[in-house]
């Protein structure tokens, strides 16, 4: 058997192999830019922390390195692959380096074995891109002289100075000395581009539902496993299908009562672990009854002939009018009417609350994404508070009254189904009654043709042909016959006949015209507002406005965000901030004066971002003579912790964003 000689893989301490010798690890210049974000930073320092309180023997593997000897230098090594994971430890041990420096010459002296070349102490053993290695260097190095600068290496970095403080020192050291990884080295005759597709490209990538399943069963043992999958993985895909991933995101919205991004690197995943953090036998067996009691009501959901009663069989086809977006907090409603903490009537109640919203800021236009978390959030704290949260987004009855006088009629089957008391209109067609193109022999009353209207009374007719007044539910055969037919043919040959009361009412309407496709809409008006009802509560129609914890957490800071609010409403007060820097200073500094206790618990607890000294360079406002806010993060830790303090003080219902046009497409 020959030996292969172009590749060498082996299994390393990352440590060991970032420190050894005087070799330097070179980053080519076709590599990308380094981007992980500071919510990559922190699953990489979970990880570290978690392997770090195990066993001694314990060790996590971060996967596969991929570098070639430089034929120009035979010292260095060429890294193809591994560019982010390399570059972000680094930051992480200069981040540790820099903190025990002064406290612990030994450890600081093991730790710049990996940050720099023994042979070259003033040069980082990583040395990056051209473009951008003088940037990293200085914070590595930590000879940074340039404090309002923005760079993903500094934003990171900064992190990992707020979270690694000296007394923690020895067990980040003790988590980064039990990584590894495969350390693939490339032979002269080996092919780059051919092994890094192999790599990164052979084969799907797991999804979020995959992940979280390997995830709650990779620590068992594998009877554990193989009992675990049995009773309680197989079941909830068996009642969620396809939609396993989307179950999942819904279940952590109505969990957490915070929106789960669905797109991204894994955010369901992501928001999966921090819920449970530690998944072993003893929490497992009963996180997992509670995941499948949730999935057997998903397929319910999903498919409301499973559902016994009636009336709520039929509210959960109704709800699917508008998507699955409204799941999370029907999940919420539905399990405590099975398990008898609600009453029936209060299910329905809540069904019928879901259907108004939807149908009405569709009518009025206004976005229905990012609603529902909020409304989990209110029904936590009780019935009358989610029904003043419905109240709050749900466009008031003027609003809709205005818009049904002239606009489409959105969801035509559904709205007209219940409007004319139809339980299923599937079988039936939206009836037109003035077509929307009518012909010029079309005429509403039988003497005058389309052709002899005037254009004024053309487009009038046209304006109307879509709105409610002007339509109906028809048999489909009945429809056919009288396609494109006059009125008087219509309400004779197919009105008359119809099975629908609504449609033969018609009959009683001797011409059709706009008098009479307007007062139509304004009798079924009053019907829509009784059935879809506003919750009769005093509360304001916000008009488009955001609680602040359902405000979107952007990485970076994407093109436009200069402009990204029209305006924050703080507790009744107007700010005019312009995006999430100016409002993280505004409300950090609101913090530190009105609810100091709740925001020095908040820094406690995540590390700041309000510290008791400028512990490294870069941007920094004083609080007072001893307290200073970091200012350097990116937008989507800014958002977190805005949120956060927002939320430990009790004030993030009083809190509420409204995006600029930029903001909103952004």
């Amino acid at each position: 058997m020959s030996a292969a000689t172009n590749v060498e893989a082996t299994a390393v301490n990352t440590i060991e192999w970032l420190a050894a010798g005087s070799t330097a690890i070179v980053v080519p210049v076709y590599q990308r830019q380094y981007r992980w974000d500071i919510g990559g930073c922190e699953r990489l320092l979970a990880d570290i922390r978690a392997v770090a309180d195990e066993a001694d023997g314990h060790r996590h593997f971060i996967g596969s390195i991929l570098s070639a000897h430089d034929a120009a230098a035979d010292s260095d090594l060429v890294l193809i692959d591994g560019q982010q994971r390399i570059t972000t430890l680094m930051l992480l041990v200069a981040a540790l380096h820099h903190s025990v420096r002064a406290s612990d010459p030994a450890m600081a002296g093991e730790l710049e074995r990996v940050l720099v070349r023994h042979d070259e102490p003033s040069r980082t053993k990583l040395r990056p891109h051209e473009a951008w290695a003088e940037l990293y260097e200085s914070v590595v190095l930590d000879r940074r002289d340039d404090a309002d600068r923005e760079s993903r290496f500094d934003d990171n970095y900064a992190f990992f100075r707020s979270q690694v403080h000296v007394e923690e020192a020895p067990r980040i050291w003790r988590g980064l000395q039990r990584l590894e990884h495969v350390s693939i080295t490339l032979g002269a005759e080996a092919n780059a581009q051919q092994i890094f597709e192999s790599l990164n490209s052979t084969g799907e990538p797991l999804r979020d539902h995959e992940l979280i399943h390997n995830y709650i069963l990779m620590g068992l043992t594998h009877a554990e496993q193989l009992d675990v999958e049995a009773r309680f993985w197989l079941p909830i895909e068996r009642h969620t299908g396809e939609t396993i991933g989307a179950f999942w995101r819904h279940y952590l919205v109505m969990t957490t009562g915070r929106e789960v991004a669905a797109n991204g690197e894994h955010g369901v995943y992501s928001a999966f672990r921090r819920s449970f953090p530690r998944v072993d036998v003893a929490h497992l067996q009963a996180d997992a009854e509670i995941w499948r009691h949730y999935a057997e009501i998903y397929g319910i959901l999903l498919d409301p002939s499973r559902e016994g009663d009636p009336e709520i069989a039929s509210q959960l086809r109704f709800v699917n009018t508008f998507g699955r977006a409204a799941y999370p907090l029907v999940l919420s409603v539905y399990s405590d009417h099975v398990r008898g903490l609600i009453e029936r009537e209060e299910l329905i109640e809540t069904l019928e609350r879901i259907q108004a919203l939807y149908l009405r800021r569709t009518l009025v236009n206004l976005p229905t994404e990012r609603l529902i978390a909020r409304l989990c959030r209110a029904r936590g704290e009780g019935r009358d508070s989610l029904t003043r949260a419905f109240a709050r987004i749900t466009p008031s009855d003027e609003r809709v009254s205005a818009v049904l006088k002239y606009s489409e009629l959105p969801h035509a089957a559904y709205v007209l189904g219940r409007l004319e008391g139809v339980e299923d209109p599937s079988g039936l067609d939206v009836e037109h009654i003035v077509p929307p193109v009518p012909s010029d022999v079309w005429s509403g009353d039988g003497v005058r043709l389309w052709s002899e209207y005037s254009e004024d009374e053309q487009n009038s007719h046209r304006a109307l042909a879509p709105t409610l007044g002007n339509l109906t539910l028809l048999e489909p055969h009945l429809a056919e016959r009288v396609f494109g037919a006059s009125y008087p043919v219509k309400r004779a040959d197919a009105y008359s006949r119809s099975g629908v009361p609504a449609t033969r009412e018609l009959g009683d309407t001797a011409t059709w015209g706009t008098a009479a496709m307007t007062e139509r809409t304004v009798r079924l008006t009053s019907d829509l507002l009784r059935i879809w009802a506003r919750p009769a509560m005093p509360e304001i129609d916000d008009d488009g406005l955001t609680p602040i914890l359902d405000a979107v957490r952007r990485r970076g800071w994407p093109a436009g965000w200069e402009r990204e609010f029209e305006y924050v409403e703080y507790r009744g007060e107007r700010w005019e901030v312009p995006d999430v820097r100016y409002l993280f200073n505004r409300v950090m500094r609101r913090a530190w004066t009105d609810t100091r206790e709740a925001a020095l618990t908040y820094c406690a607890e995540h590390g700041g971002p309000i510290y008791d000294e400028m512990a490294w360079k870069g941007q920094w406002d004083e609080l007072d003579e001893s307290h200073f806010l970091y200012m350097g993060w990116d937008s989507n830790y800014m958002m977190s912790a805005v949120q956060g303090v927002l939320e430990e003080s009790g004030l993030a219902s009083e809190v509420f964003v409204k995006y600029s046009y930029i903001g909103n497409v952004m």
